[in-house]
């Protein structure tokens, strides 16, 4: 076996990080943090609790971020000095362990790199998503109830808040739809490569004749809206209807009507909520949902127009992206970036990082490819 050049390495992690540097530039995010932490000082703060939220989540993502790098940048330098001493002591256990500690920089380098791949116009918001089942009857409920897990357990896997603002229960078992919230900086940038059409095989759980089933589900993520994007509703351009919540089996589980349901006329989008315990917070929740889908449909809207002028019109690239197989084999392919892992099990309980990293470097590939 081939001994490595560990200077060689640790040459090309030093400049990994400097183009990662390059893009995050901690002396920046050094000066937005001594805002944050005059904005969290102020006596006022928590008069507006949302804004509150927002001042201390930002600011303990940027800490933990400029800590990351500033400790990265430290341990790479700390290299060559535990290279020469184990050169010359001859340890040769010293040595093995500067190979250890190079593998690990570069996973925790490669990790913080996709970071910095996220830099579109709303990759940094938090992540508004919405899961409906779709061809397979009550197997896609129970696909679409599948995903919502895999999703939630993700995010607790991170350490990230989330909300479940609404649940539309089918009649058997799974779900129709459900919508949620990932309170975390850059979720949308990060979920968003999850957008479109996932496709299940199995051996149905449901059909008393052991068949093989295909279900499909549909996974819809956009950009949480902010009070500076100015996104105006008319009154007269939306119809509100409410109804009692209700929850699996359509079990009565609210007395009073407080249940949701906002319809955009000019567009036709349909916003429901039935979370929350008033017709306030419910209508509340959904108008913010309406706003950042209507945000996220007038860039998609622009970026077409700007394609269609150039003459370069293609179909969307998030449309049956993903396969999850359960019989006759055990496999999980993404279909657009070609990662693939043999454990279904682990993928429905939140292990996706690495499907995720796949898509977003592959995002990336196809917008430079665009541009060329």
């Amino acid at each position: 076996m081939a001994a490595r050049d560990v200077d060689a390495e640790i040459a090309e992690l030093s400049q990994t990080l400097a183009s990662i540097e390059d893009v995050l530039e901690p002396e920046k995010m050094r000066e937005r943090i001594t805002d944050l932490e005059a904005h969290a000082a102020a006596p006022d703060l928590w008069d507006d609790v949302e804004q509150a939220q927002q001042v201390t989540s930002q600011l303990s993502y940027l800490q933990a971020e400029l800590r990351k790098v500033t400790e990265l940048r430290q341990r790479i330098e700390d290299l060559p000095v535990m290279v020469e001493l184990g050169r010359d002591e001859g340890d040769a256990d010293a040595m093995a362990e500067v190979e250890r500690e190079i593998d690990d920089l570069r996973k925790v380098i490669s990790d913080l790199e996709i970071r910095t791949l996220l830099s579109g116009e709303y990759d940094e918001r938090e992540a508004v998503v919405t899961i409906r089942s779709g061809a397979g009857g009550v197997d896609a409920a129970d696909f679409a109830e599948m995903l919502l897990r895999m999703y939630l357990r993700w995010a607790e896997r991170h350490g990230y808040k989330t909300e479940v603002l609404d649940t539309s229960y089918a009649e058997e078992a799974g779900l129709k739809s459900a919508t949620f919230e990932v309170k975390a900086p850059f979720a949308y940038g990060t979920l968003s490569v999850e957008a479109g059409t996932h496709r299940l095989v199995r051996i149905s759980p449901f059909d008393n004749q052991g068949r093989r089933q295909t279900s499909f589900a549909a996974v819809e993520v956009i950009p949480l809206i902010e009070t500076t994007d100015h996104v105006d509703i008319p009154e007269t351009d939306i119809r509100i209807d409410v109804f009692r919540s209700s929850g699996p089996g359509g079990q009565s589980v609210n007395t009073t009507d407080s249940a949701v349901r906002i319809t955009h006329l000019p567009t036709g989008l349909v916003v429901s909520m039935q979370n929350e315990k008033s017709q306030i917070q419910n209508r509340a929740a959904a108008m913010r949902v309406l706003q950042s889908r209507l945000l996220l449909l007038r860039r998609e809207e622009e970026q077409a127009q700007k394609k269609e002028l150039a003459g370069d019109v293609k179909a969307s690239w998030g449309d049956q992206m993903r396969s999850y197989v359960v019989h006759p084999y055990q496999m999980v392919k993404d279909l657009r970036t070609e990662h693939e892992v043999g454990n279904p099990q682990a993928v429905f309980d939140g292990q996706i990082d690495d499907f995720l990293e796949a898509g977003i470097r592959w995002r990336k590939q196809q917008e430079q490819a665009e541009e060329q």
